[in-house]
């Protein structure tokens, strides 16, 4: 399939990550989530294109970018970043994460910090997974997570299973259809197994709280919340970062099933 803007750029030695690169205008770089691709943003490309330059990209070991055996993590992916836009010679860009791929953005202000950044779209993600500290937003309790990770990410089939599950329980609110469900699961099986596990072990483990605290100072900054978890989330977000405006719409992908009231809330955000 020929994608409108693709194109492969060199991050690594033999590691060649896929750009969607359309429009003109001020940039905005959407960045999927854990072994997600450019796909899930066509509705935010094919309307943001019309007044921005909108980048997407397939990051290392996901969709058409390279699988390699390394770099399979979120510090690697954060330099990843600044490389692709040292590459497309963006300045002042929107960095829009979903998921892990907030990991991406906060990882990429670690190293280079929020000069080349005009403000922050960050997508239902706590920036630690994982806290014993009663009241916290965190991704799931430590069992569940080590269920997954031990249990589901171990072979195609469990990775299959675990995010037909998640689909249906955590990030679409309404019934899909079984061709939606399919393409959805087939989103992450571009990824081994393997590296999906690596994948989700260095997302479990990082704790970006102190960027996401001082990106929110430094950059205007959406942070739009699942309906599930919105009060728990809520609440921990006043605590950390508080400076980020929030927004609360349906599920984890609300970005896919509520494309229309996502990009209007986004598009009002970016008009300030």
């Amino acid at each position: 399939m020929v994608v409108a803007g693709g194109k492969y750029l060199e991050v690594d030695t033999g590691v060649e990550m896929f750009i969607q690169d359309v429009g003109e205008g001020e940039p905005i770089i959407f960045i999927p989530g854990f072994t997600f691709t450019t796909e899930v943003f066509s509705k935010q490309v094919a309307y943001f294109s019309k007044t921005h330059r909108v980048i997407v990209l397939d990051p290392r070991s996901h969709g058409r970018s390279t699988i390699t055996p390394h770099g399979n993590d979120y510090v690697t992916h954060g330099a990843d970043l600044a490389k692709i836009l040292e590459q497309l010679e963006v300045k002042q860009a929107t960095l829009a994460g979903w998921s892990f791929g907030c990991f991406t953005v906060w990882e990429y202000i670690r190293q280079c910090g929020t000069s080349n950044v005009k403000s922050l779209v960050l997508i239902d993600m706590p920036p630690k997974s994982l806290s014993a500290q009663e009241g916290d937003w965190v991704e799931g309790t430590l069992d569940d997570m080590a269920a997954v990770y031990h249990t589901y990410l171990r072979n195609p089939q469990g990775q299959r299973t675990f995010i037909s599950n998640y689909v249906k329980q955590v990030m679409i609110q309404r019934e899909t259809t079984p061709e939606e469900l399919m393409w959805l699961v087939e989103q992450s099986l571009r990824t081994p197994y393997h590296i999906a596990a690596n994948l989700f072990s260095s997302g479990l483990f990082s704790d970006y709280r102190e960027e996401a605290k001082k990106a929110s100072e430094s950059v205007p900054t959406l942070t739009v919340l699942a309906e599930h978890w919105a009060e728990t989330a809520n609440s921990y977000i006043q605590r950390i970062f508080p400076h980020t405006k929030i927004e609360i719409l349906g599920g984890h992908m609300m970005f896919w099933e509520h494309a229309d009231r996502f990009n209007f809330l986004m598009e009002d955000f970016l008009k300030g």
